[in-house]
């Protein structure tokens, strides 16, 4: 974030919000004493605590998530007391002394896998640590890239049917691996293809917002890539199962990826990357990122690196990154905005290795000056230390490749018995694909602090789950029930599963995707398994949608808007994103309407 945009924001101490909650706390405690709460003030305590995380996510005045949802849930907590507590059997065997049951509630609830689980989808928040971790491995080993860079040499260079295979790829991958790791590969091997292509900047940025359609809706054919999916299907044990995903909810994935396709083909026809005047380093993209891991610990697009090191540049880095905009290899603008020797060598020695420093300069120079046999000659030696690299990037690959096979395993011995932990799959899968780079320190590390970054963006989520799992003992979704069987009697499946849909999307758009997934589904228990099928369908749906509609609706919204804003147009605005996004939102909703409406007529509905 610039220091512009950054200076627009407030920030609010997290330690007053929470003294404040605290506080909050106490006084229902007190009022509580008096008079039990009813059920419609936890919800509304919820509903508060969603709105909270919207509007001081949204405006300059900001709270930090982590903040509010754990400071809420003192008060909700403090509430849900006085409403359970007196009439509970836990309170009964505490008077008459039998604390024996005290500790079986305190083991079953807080001690167990399954208490946990039950209280705040405790399986569901480790499998997603372990697919954070598993996933930022594998993107360690460039196999993205490596196929990427293949399939655009095999397409002649020519974008469209390049990006529509990448897109492919991802949304098959998004329905298994985690859709946050998987768009910030997808976004960066978009933009330097897109770059190299000298696409202009308002196609860079649709390919990257409509990258959130292809992590998100075009992931949903299965449940455990996307953590709304996942939600859903904990909460509706044992009947959203795999077979479930691929009947229902494979269709609208394949249809929302034609409709991505449709909408790319728009922006990308005819544009072309020219292979032939490839630069050196671009052609062994996969292999120099590798490399970058490996000396330095992280890997940017030259974009990011040169404004993370904009001092050592100087007066030269406003000209210096518009022609990276332009697609300019990045040691080329160096040598052509006549920046010092030395300077140079640093700059490329930080940005790539040390030991390519000198050898890159040199082959810049001959490049411009056109001298063919010295150019060849750098071009070899440069060639050979990537090499290096090379062997030990396709080892990592390998094993990679090879860690899928406990993953898919453990995820097939889950759907055959729910008694199998879901995280044996991703953390089982991470040891394995670690033994690819455990004897590189740096790329190590690199895997680790990018999956427990990505990782962070979850934890907002555990007071959440805990305050509806709260507000579901209190009977409040036994009411919701009651009214939506009210409203199929009236209106009729068909409208009803509609109606779902689009206001799932409507809040996941404002809310976070999954919190809306987690409340919303706990009204469907209970009801007959075809209408189960389709009103989870829809919802799933709509959870999806809304989560790409704007620049907070999901976490692959935030990742996408805050690298066009970093990497892009630092004045890109929400609504811009909104207006981009909202011809596609509607394509989609109109297929989903067919898909939705089709499936209530194979299920006998007729309105």
């Amino acid at each position: 974030m610039t220091s512009k945009t950054a200076s627009t924001i407030i920030h609010i101490s997290s330690k007053k919000f929470l003294a404040g909650c605290f506080l909050a706390a106490c006084v229902m405690l007190l009022l509580g004493a008096f008079r039990s709460f009813p059920p419609g003030v936890l919800a509304l305590e919820i509903f508060l605590t969603i709105l909270l995380l919207f509007v001081f996510g949204s405006i300059k005045y900001r709270i930090d998530k982590n903040a509010i949802t754990y400071g809420a849930v003192i008060v909700i907590i403090a509430t849900f007391w006085w409403s359970w507590w007196p009439r509970s059997t836990l309170c009964a065997s505490v008077k008459a002394e039998n604390y024996g049951a005290l500790w079986d509630f305190v083991y079953r609830h807080f001690l167990t896998l399954r208490g946990l689980d039950l209280l705040i989808h405790a399986d569901t928040m480790l499998f997603i640590m372990g697919l954070t971790l598993f996933v930022s491995v594998i993107a360690q080993t460039r196999l993205l890239e490596t196929i990427s860079f293949a399939v655009l040499e095999r397409n002649k260079g020519y974008v469209l049917p390049t990006v529509a295979i990448i897109t492919g790829i991802v949304s098959f991958s998004s329905g298994i691996l985690d859709g946050v790791s998987m768009i910030g590969l997808t976004i960066r091997t978009l933009v330097i293809i897109l770059f190299l292509a000298k696409a202009p900047d308002a196609t860079v940025i649709f390919s990257v917002i409509i990258s959130t359609v292809v992590t998100t809706v075009c992931g949903m054919w299965l449940a455990y890539g996307e953590p709304p999916n996942l939600i859903m299907k904990a909460n509706l044990i044992p009947h959203l199962t795999d077979a479930f995903f691929l009947r229902y909810c494979l269709p609208g994935a394949v249809g929302s990826y034609l409709i991505v396709f449709w909408n790319l083909r728009k922006w990308l026809k005819g544009t072309r990357v020219k292979m032939a005047d490839l630069d050196i380093i671009d052609r062994h993209t996969a292999d120099v990122r590798f490399l970058q891991a490996s000396r330095h610990g992280e890997v940017l697009t030259p974009i990011e690196f040169i404004q993370d090191h904009r001092k050592i540049i100087g007066p030269h880095f406003e000209r210096l990154l518009q022609r990276l905009h332009t697609g300019e290899p990045l040691g080329s603008a160096l040598v052509r905005e006549d920046i010092p020797e030395g300077v140079r060598k640093k700059v490329l020695g930080q940005f790539i290795a040390e030991e390519l420093a000198d050898a890159l300069d040199k082959h810049y120079i001959h490049e411009i000056s056109d001298d063919a046999e010295a150019l060849n000659h750098s071009a070899q030696k440069i060639r050979s230390i990537i090499e290096t690299m090379h062997h030990k990037k396709i080892r990592a690959q390998k094993i990679g490749m090879l860690s899928f096979i406990p993953f898919i395993g453990f995820l097939v011995a889950h759907a055959l018995d729910h008694r199998v932990p879901l995280f044996w799959a991703s953390f089982t899968a991470f040891s394995v694909a670690l033994i690819g780079i455990y004897r590189i320190p740096k790329m190590k590390r690199l895997a680790t602090r990018e999956a427990r970054h990505e990782y962070q963006e979850y934890l907002f989520l555990l007071p959440l789950f805990l305050s509806i799992t709260l507000l579901q003992k209190t009977g409040f979704f036994e009411q919701l029930a009651l009214v939506l069987h009210q409203g199929i009697q009236k209106l009729g499946t068909s409208h009803v599963a509609y109606m779902q849909y689009s206001i799932a999307t409507v809040l996941s758009a404002i809310l976070d995707n999954n919190v809306v997934a987690d409340f919303a589904s706990r009204a469907l228990q209970g009801l007959e398994i075809g209408l189960l099928y389709l009103f989870s369908m829809a919802q799933i749906a709509g959870y999806a949608v809304g989560g790409c509609w704007t620049h907070i609706g999901s976490a692959q919204s935030v990742v996408a808007y805050a690298f066009v804003q970093r990497e892009i147009d630092e004045h890109y605005t929400p609504f811009q994103w909104i207006k981009l996004m909202t011809p596609v939102i509607i394509q989609i909703s109109i297929f989903m309407a067919f898909v939705i409406y089709l499936e209530g007529f194979l299920l006998g509905v007729t309105r």
